[in-house]
């Protein structure tokens, strides 16, 4: 299961498949990590700082963060995409296509200018969980998303 959870000006990757070891994320912002809380990961109970530092120190990779930006991701179901956002200006999309075998991510493309800043990550993020809410396969013809889900 992947996740992607944003407040503010962080943005956190979770991939359960990766976590082995969550006892270091409870016990370094048990605010923020608390097992028998649905979700989970909950961004608005400790400060950015101590969450990333936190985050940090997690030794599987199942956690990732980075600063948003200002860049708001969306899933835009009517248009089979997750899209970026900088105010109204459309700045990245993920794109996918429904097929028999599921949702294939085909796409990924940020503007240049905000290259490197996540951005990306989180669109893919942002599919492979609608995808998988919608109980739908993921696949990833995108040499990026596919690099993603092998994470």
């Amino acid at each position: 299961m992947h996740r992607l959870y944003e407040y503010g000006d962080i943005a956190v990757f979770w991939n359960s498949e990766k976590c082995f070891h969550a006892k270091r994320c409870v016990s370094g912002s048990p605010e923020t990590f608390e097992f028998g809380r649905r979700p989970w990961i909950d961004l608005t109970k400790a400060p950015t700082k101590e969450i990333w530092q936190t985050i940090q120190k997690c030794p599987s990779g199942a956690l990732s963060c980075v600063y948003t930006h200002e860049v708001d991701i969306r899933f835009e179901a009517d248009k089979n995409r997750s899209a970026a956002y900088k105010g109204e200006e459309l700045i990245g999309e993920c794109d996918l296509e429904k097929t028999a075998d599921g949702w294939n991510i085909y796409h990924t493309e940020v503007s240049p200018a905000y290259g490197g800043k996540g951005i990306a990550k989180r669109l893919v993020y942002k599919l492979i969980e609608a995808a998988e809410r919608a109980g739908e396969n993921i696949i990833a013809s995108c040499s990026y998303a596919a690099k993603i889900l092998g994470e």
